[in-house]
């Protein structure tokens, strides 16, 4: 999958599979009103209780092409072990300045999987080191870029989400994409207490997307929470019922 010069979207994530669980949807919906999305992994998957890096690899190949992604790589990272070091913040740095997004997706920042949580902070820190003019990146000549808008994929965390993206016409695609890792979601012995059940895959998927679609007067919908506070310009535009 080649590089575009630039990116609109990327979304950051610890694990090939996890974009395709949080935002999936959401990129699915942006890429159709025209923006440019991709995908970051930061690991490639070796030390996952089922599969290998190489499944992962041709899997997550294979799920870009449904999300409609205009590009996708992975880090070398050590999987299950994500660290927040200058080493790492500076590769980060690199795919920063080389994609140069406007809007970063990231993990929650509380999370079961070390992974994801440290994921949130070494992406924030490694947004914020790639707009530093003097810091040297490792591989590449680009110059600084910091992303304008970042934002934290909040599926999993028991949270109110900022806003919802409704992903009401493209969950069925969304759910295609995380069934297209048949190494982590096919029926088989291996890791059966910590994965879901195949048969309750898209149950489970789409009572999660239904659940926070029903908070903004949609169908399906994927949280996100953002940090800073929010800026309205006109009052009679804003969208979701009160009453």
């Amino acid at each position: 999958m080649s590089s575009p010069q630039q990116l609109d979207i990327l979304a950051i994530a610890a694990h090939r599979d996890d974009v395709e669980q949080t935002c999936g949807g959401t990129l699915l919906a942006m890429q159709a009103r025209g923006w440019t999305t991709g995908i970051l992994d930061l690991t490639q998957g070796e030390s996952g209780t089922r599969g290998t890096a190489a499944e992962r690899e041709a899997e997550a190949t294979a799920a870009a092409r449904i999300l409609n992604v205009s590009h996708r790589e992975a880090l070398d990272l050590p999987d299950g072990n994500v660290e927040n070091t200058l080493v790492n913040r500076l590769k980060l740095g690199a795919v920063l300045r080389r994609l140069r997004p406007r809007v970063v997706i990231l993990p929650y920042w509380q999370g079961r999987h070390p992974d994801h949580y440290t994921t949130a902070t070494l992406g924030y820190e490694a947004c914020f080191v790639s707009g530093l003019a003097k810091v040297v990146t490792p591989g590449e000549s680009n110059p600084p870029h910091r992303p304008f808008k970042i934002l934290y994929a909040s599926l999993y965390a028991d949270v109110r989400p900022s806003f919802v993206v409704d992903i009401t016409p493209f969950a069925e695609q969304r759910l295609q994409s995380l069934l297209a890792y048949r190494s982590q979601y096919g029926a088989q012995p291996e890791g059966t207490g910590i994965f879901v059940p195949e048969e309750e895959i898209r149950e489970r998927t789409f009572a999660t997307a239904r659940h926070y679609g029903l908070l903004a007067g949609v169908r399906y919908a994927e949280p996100f929470v953002q940090k800073e506070v929010g800026l309205v310009d006109d009052l009679i535009l804003l969208p979701v019922q009160s009453i």
